[in-house]
């Protein structure tokens, strides 16, 4: 009975109540950068765009003979892999469930979707992308994209309470929860966790089973999209709460994990790209300050209205939220049509330039560069939780 008690305590330590958020934000990071040891850095749009480009070929749209299948392409396989490994923690937490929103939601969600697609992009990337791993690149990029994610953060949530205010009845409507778990008998976990367990270990196994075809890289791209997929869904950690909230609420909980796991993302690439283990140009864009600003922009207002940004709403999908599933639908799509129409007009090489800031100021300098934006990132969300001055819902 103590050896069954002492595994129920170790249980609901990891599924029964939510990860600290700085925590995860240490995971995450550290994640980040053994991923790009490994083959590359983390973005959602690349796989997404691969969804996406099958859409395309399958409607005779796109001719692309040289596209990859979903599930030997590693952007596609990580999306995969932070999906099912959501859908694994919600389960083993009881918290899975298909949620259906009111239908102006759902709206809300594709057109969310679609302009974060577009706003990918322009950027290069998503905000995981684009500015996160960017960033940690020390691609400037990665700061352009961040003044335009702030922008569009606030724009999409100014139309919000807007909407709130003035048209409230475009988000009304008839919601429907279904799967849910129950409250149980006491000491029972119930179905979900049983279901979760299976799935878990169905995901440590395919692995061996891409290894024993010969696929050793994907095998190793389904443990990365796993691993990224648990720990967000028990941490609830994401990027458009580190953007929005500061506005809205005044949180600064994401803000500063953000800020914490990409200045730790960064000295981690930037000890490989100085050891000459990565090449110093892996992961820097050329989209120097149009495509970063503008893309960043749009994705901003995007993730607000979709209410998940890239990772956010592949691992929000994978708890269940239908909203989610319509807002990485039409990002997929959207992300291949906006390439498709940039690449036909000649446009993708207009976007701006590449910059890789220790090339034009020096190591120390670029590196301490990041570590003042994240550390003033992380001081105006400290200082706003207390002075309110940017929330809008501060009353």
């Amino acid at each position: 009975m103590e050896e069954r008690t002492g595994f129920r305590q170790q249980y609901e330590a990891l599924f029964g109540r939510p990860w600290p958020v700085w925590g995860a934000g240490l995971l995450l990071g550290t994640l980040n950068v053994f991923l790009f040891a490994f083959d590359r850095p983390w973005t959602a749009s690349d796989g997404a765009r691969n969804w996406g480009d099958w859409v395309l070929v399958g409607l005779g749209l796109l001719d692309r003979p040289d596209l990859i299948a979903p599930w030997l392409y590693s952007g596609s396989i990580l999306n995969l892999g932070v999906l099912l490994g959501a859908t694994a923690a919600a389960l083993l937490s009881r918290e899975f469930a298909v949620r259906v929103p009111a239908t102006p939601e759902l709206l809300k969600g594709g057109i969310g979707g679609l302009v974060m697609g577009m706003g990918a992009v322009l950027a290069f990337g998503c905000n995981v992308g684009g500015f996160f791993s960017a960033t940690s690149a020390l691609s400037l990029s990665g700061f352009g994209m961040m003044a335009g994610l702030l922008a569009g953060a606030y724009l999409g949530l100014r139309y919000l309470l807007w909407e709130m205010e003035h048209r409230p009845g475009w988000s009304r409507g008839q919601a429907y929860v279904f799967g849910a778990a129950g409250a149980g008998a006491a000491g029972r976990l119930g179905f979900q966790p049983v279901v979760g367990a299976a799935l878990l270990a169905t995901l440590v196994a395919v692995p061996f089973l891409y290894g024993r075809l010969g696929y050793a890289p994907q095998a190793g791209f389904v443990l990365f999209g796993v691993a990224f997929g648990v720990v967000f869904q028990r941490s609830r950690f994401c990027l458009v709460r580190a953007f929005r909230e500061p506005f809205m609420t005044g949180e600064g909980d994401h803000t500063r994990a953000a800020a914490l796991a990409l200045t730790l993302s960064m000295v981690g690439f930037s000890i490989l790209k100085f050891a000459d283990l990565k090449d110093q140009g892996d992961w820097v864009f050329p989209g120097v300050w149009r495509g970063a600003v503008v893309g960043g922009l749009l994705f901003g207002i995007g993730m607000v209205l979709a209410g998940g940004c890239g990772a956010g709403s592949i691992w929000r999908a994978g708890e269940g939220h239908v909203k989610l599933w319509g807002a990485v639908a039409c990002f997929a799509v959207g992300a291949s049509l906006t390439r498709l129409v940039l690449a036909q007009q000649g446009w993708l090489q207009k976007l701006g330039t590449a910059v890789f800031l220790p090339q034009a100021i020096g190591w120390p300098a670029a590196m301490g560069l990041v570590v003042v934006v994240m550390a003033a990132w992380w001081a105006f969300a400290t200082w706003n939780e207390t002075a309110r001055k940017f929330s809008a819902l501060s009353g």
